[in-house]
């Protein structure tokens, strides 16, 4: 038989490297047709189709060369020429060994390309990057499992589809991969919130700002840290607006997502709670730039900062971890019954067995349950006599409180993780509108309550309710005069 190709092309060797690399070729070529032909390709598709099949193919390609060379070596030595085994069929040892050489090959590539299915299938797991791969991340995955976004596997946030954005993911997180094998990964992992994708192409595939619109009522329940667990509620109306004028009003939160307006700002620290400087340009071109009056930005200094456009993560920074403080995490337990209101200042013991200093989970846990027995054991031995079921119920709740939103080994806390909804135990809204950014021209960014919400209503326990369509003027809990007007909620409520 003629041959195409000179003779040290026909070697052992190099058929095997010629083998490699025309499988791996065909397999690129099938992932790539795939991956064009799905509309939500796995993100994982592309590390296998651009990253990892070409680098086996490379290897293929390398021992094809390297036989190729040595055959020439040999020719050149004067050593007899490799020569390929013959298979004579009617040979019945040669047909039997052919047969069961066929089979098990077919059987070995069948079974790989299972295993390898679902080992890629793994890798794209929830599982996988909250357990297998990245055990440091414990506290995220728990969080994670409570989250609105439960449903919503890790990478279509993090990576997303294509595989531009995989490989850049695994690319910054290479030093990730040597601090947890070396063990010199920070306590708490920081949020990498300068390496995510821009939210329009994560968060508005499903949330589309131009179909936010209207009003929201919001009825919140509170207890006080008094001995009676005073209960008192407020009624909000939550004006969401949004970008649509057909749909309904286009003022109010979403406004600053409404695609006709543009607002850029610039922090000056790498979690994006200080800043001094943002600039507004509406829809009809008109720019107008605001500064902080406490934390002035110099003109060299804003040229160095980085400017980002405002979209969903400025204030839903944690849309999918979050770490409850303890106050909202009592107050919401209480309202459902699954802690006796009835049992005194249970909620001031809840909070302080949740806040003390612990070293591990464990220590945690059972300290939480001493603390609050010994509470009601010495400060209302009655109430441990009666009401010791109660108790009881209120410890294991406090411990789940705990278990989901502290990990003292990790020094996670929801004191670490601000979280720009509200601005209650954060500055969130009030990182722009505290009524101390001014444009030239004497404009003020608005403090008012009002532009974001309306207070229906507010009733505390056993006095009357306070209601009116218009809205009724907020009434501190607590009497401290007017320093709520003039102090920012978090400057008292973040546990700091």
């Amino acid at each position: 038989m003629k041959r195409i190709f000179p003779s040290s092309f026909y070697n052992p060797v190099t058929l095997v490297g010629a083998a490699i690399a025309g499988v791996s070729f065909g397999l690129v070529l099938f992932l790539m047709v795939l991956e064009m032909m799905t509309d939500n390709p796995k993100p994982y598709m592309g590390i296998i189709a651009f990253v990892l099949l070409p680098s086996i193919l490379l290897i293929g390609l390398s021992i094809l060369v390297f036989g190729i060379f040595r055959a020439r070596q040999r020719e050149q030595a004067g050593k007899p020429e490799m020569r390929l085994p013959q298979i004579d069929l009617n040979n019945p040892r040669h047909r039997t060994a052919f047969i069961f050489f066929s089979f098990g090959t077919i059987l070995l590539l069948l079974l790989s390309a299972f295993g390898s299915f679902k080992a890629y299938e793994h890798t794209d797991s929830d599982q996988f990057c909250g357990e297998t791969c990245h055990k440091v991340m414990a506290p995220e995955y728990t969080a994670y499992q409570f989250s609105p976004h439960a449903r919503v596997g890790c990478v279509k946030c993090h990576i997303g589809q294509g595989a531009g954005w995989f490989v850049r993911s695994k690319l910054s997180g290479a030093y990730q991969v040597y601090a947890t094998l070396f063990n010199k990964y920070p306590r708490p992992i920081p949020t990498p919130i300068e390496n995510l994708r821009p939210a329009q192409e994560t968060c508005e595939q499903c949330h589309w700002p131009k179909h936010f619109f209207r009003e929201k009522k919001i009825v919140n329940t509170y207890y006080t840290s008094d001995e009676k667990n005073t209960k008192w509620m407020l009624d909000l109306l939550i004006k969401i607006g949004g970008g649509n004028i057909e749909a309904g009003p286009t003022s109010g939160i979403h406004w600053h997502m409404n695609i006709g307006n543009e607002v850029t700002y610039a922090a000056t620290d790498s979690q994006r709670q200080i800043i001094p400087w943002v600039q507004v340009k509406a829809a009809d071109g008109k720019v107008v730039t605001y500064k902080s009056a406490d934390n002035p930005l110099s003109d060299e200094d804003l040229q160095k900062a980085k400017k980002r456009r405002m979209d969903c993560i400025e204030c839903h920074n944690r849309p999918a971890h979050i770490y409850h403080p303890p106050a909202r995490s009592v107050n919401h337990i209480i309202s459902l019954g699954w802690i006796d209101q009835e049992l005194p200042s249970v909620k001031s013991i809840a909070v302080k067995a949740l806040e003390l200093p612990y070293s591990t989970k464990q220590a945690a846990l059972d300290s939480i349950k001493l603390v609050i027995q010994e509470f009601y054991r010495t400060t209302h031995p009655e109430v441990m006599a009666k009401k010791s079921q109660q108790v009881e119920r209120a410890i294991e709740e406090v411990q789940k409180i705990y278990s989901r939103n502290y990990f003292p080994e990790m020094q996670v806390s929801w004191r670490k993780f601000n979280d720009n909804i509200g601005h209650m135990y954060y500055p969130g809204c009030f990182r722009c509108h505290d009524g101390k950014h001014v444009s030239d021209d004497g404009k003020v960014l608005s403090r008012d309550c009002n532009v974001c919400h309306t207070i229906l209503a507010q009733q505390f326990e056993k006095d009357k309710l306070r209601l009116s369509l218009g809205g009724v003027e907020y009434k501190h809990p607590v009497d401290i005069g007017d320093s709520w007007k003039e102090m920012n909620c978090s400057d008292c409520h973040n546990g700091r």
